[in-house]
């Protein structure tokens, strides 16, 4: 289904249902069940760069490898994981993924 995406690339499986579930706090079932709306918001609420280190970093590659792909020093890389995570827990990002009611 959404074989051509950037999680694609970096990880097996588009369980990003459970890292959103896990980042956002919200259970996995209370989020968007169709799996490309989901991405959709997915893609609109993060920078590309985000994106791509969410993807990156939920694969768990190493801190070396993903501060190649963004030359970024460790430093950079930390405070980059500290703003996206932070994102997640933002409520008008972490609303975003839930179920209408």
């Amino acid at each position: 289904m959404l074989d051509s995406t950037v999680w694609r690339q970096y990880n097996e499986e588009n369980n990003f249902r459970e890292e959103l579930a896990k980042y956002t706090q919200i259970e996995a079932i209370n989020l968007i069940e169709d799996e490309k709306e989901l991405y959709g918001i997915l893609k609109a609420k993060l920078t590309k760069k985000e994106l791509k280190l969410f993807a990156m970093d939920s694969a768990a590659l190493s801190d070396e490898k993903i501060g190649e792909a963004f030359s970024y020093t460790v430093e950079e890389l930390e405070k980059a994981k500290f703003k996206l995570y932070k994102k997640f827990k933002q409520d008008k990002t972490r609303l975003s993924f839930r179920i209408a009611n």
